[in-house]
């Protein structure tokens, strides 16, 4: 191989690795590529955010629900989701038993309806 040659074989090695290189630094940080556990991360996060609307739903529009939302307000803050979980709002429609963190996501978002109501 000549010398010319192999100089334009270099650089077209160097250019490929860069240019795959800077393709990868756009598509993580502007192109929305995300990693496998990224993704499962959001996915975990959605369906967590799903399972408090509706548990915050199931509290808000069950029996007598203005009397538990006065006991609600009545409880104190760290034992909130002890309530929710009594009353069996966390658990989702023909399920045995709530996931985790539904209880304290649903807390969050009866508090943040009741400030929205003005209740």
């Amino acid at each position: 191989m000549t010398p010319v040659t192999e100089a334009k074989v270099t650089y077209a090695i160097w250019g490929v690795v860069a240019g795959a290189g800077a393709a990868m630094i756009i598509g993580f940080n502007w192109g929305g590529w995300t990693t496998s556990s990224t993704t499962e991360k959001m996915s975990q996060e959605a369906v967590l955010t799903s399972r408090a609307s509706i548990c915050v739903a199931q509290f808000m529009t069950g029996p007598n629900h203005t009397m538990k939302i006065k006991e609600f307000k009545g409880v104190e803050s760290y034992k909130k989701s002890e309530l929710i979980e009594q009353g069996g709002w966390d658990k989702m429609p023909g399920e045995d038993k709530a996931a985790w963190g539904v209880a304290g996501a649903c807390v969050a978002g009866v508090e943040a309806a009741l400030v929205k109501t003005g209740a």
